[in-house]
């Protein structure tokens, strides 16, 4: 085994290594894309890329027809063609929230470190997973902490069923007293005479789920309560 071959394995391998990183923190917080995923996309990148690379100097020789490939022509199509596999985990779970944005960011991210191993840039692999990781684990906590008001508040969905139509102007006005801003209401009248109530309220990080629950369902006139923490 030569050097150029144990220069591929290690490349394969430190991939594969950075790869699990990335996958290991999306499958602690029990995401559709984990390990296996991203060590595929990962490997798999890298290997295109040792192949694209690799191919540019093997396939031209000395006096044959004079073959001119670019080095990296397969890494480019796997920066658009792994668009796709991003788009599969993005999920609209109502009117306006969308999740799976941060996965399927993570998959281009994945696929990136490993097209940065098999180019031979290993310290800004190294440095590009330090970064994702700190970026998606650590950031959002210093923003909830020092940032604006805006990255210091968290979306909840409240379904409410309502028995009195003059009860969903009270329920209103007692989730602004309670400082909860109102983003989006949505009233519908059901068959059995009730009307459901679907508002959308952002509140204080700090603010558990279920305390908002507890203080919905013991108001006069809610039937019944449909929580939901979308952020």
């Amino acid at each position: 085994m030569d050097n150029m071959e144990l220069e591929i394995l290690f490349k394969l391998g430190l991939s594969a290594v950075l790869g699990l990183v990335i996958g290991l923190e999306r499958e602690l917080k029990r995401k559709p894309v984990g390990l296996k995923t991203s060590l595929v996309i990962s490997i798999v990148s890298c290997l295109l890329t040792i192949v694209s690379i690799q191919s540019a100097y093997t396939f031209p020789q000395p006096g044959n027809v004079n073959i001119q490939m670019d080095p990296l022509r397969l890494a480019a199509q796997i920066v658009s063609g792994i668009g796709f596999l991003g788009a599969g985990v993005i999920l609209r779970r109502g009117n306006d929230s969308i999740s799976g944005l941060t996965t399927a960011a993570m998959i281009w991210g994945a696929a990136g470190i490993g097209i940065a191993v098999g180019a031979g840039f290993y310290i800004e692999a190294f440095a590009g997973v330090a970064l994702l990781i700190l970026s998606v684990e650590f950031v959002p906590f210093i923003m909830k902490a020092v940032g604006p008001k805006q990255l210091r508040e968290k979306e909840i969905m409240l379904n409410l069923n309502i028995r009195e139509k003059e009860q969903i102007e009270k329920v209103v006005n007692f989730i602004m007293e309670k400082k909860y801003n109102i983003r989006r209401i949505r009233i519908k009248d059901l068959d059995n005479g009730m009307h459901h109530v679907q508002v959308l309220v952002t509140v204080d990080f700090r603010n558990k789920t279920t305390d908002v629950y507890y203080i919905i369902s013991e108001l006069h006139g809610v039937e019944r309560v449909d929580i939901e923490s979308i952020s």
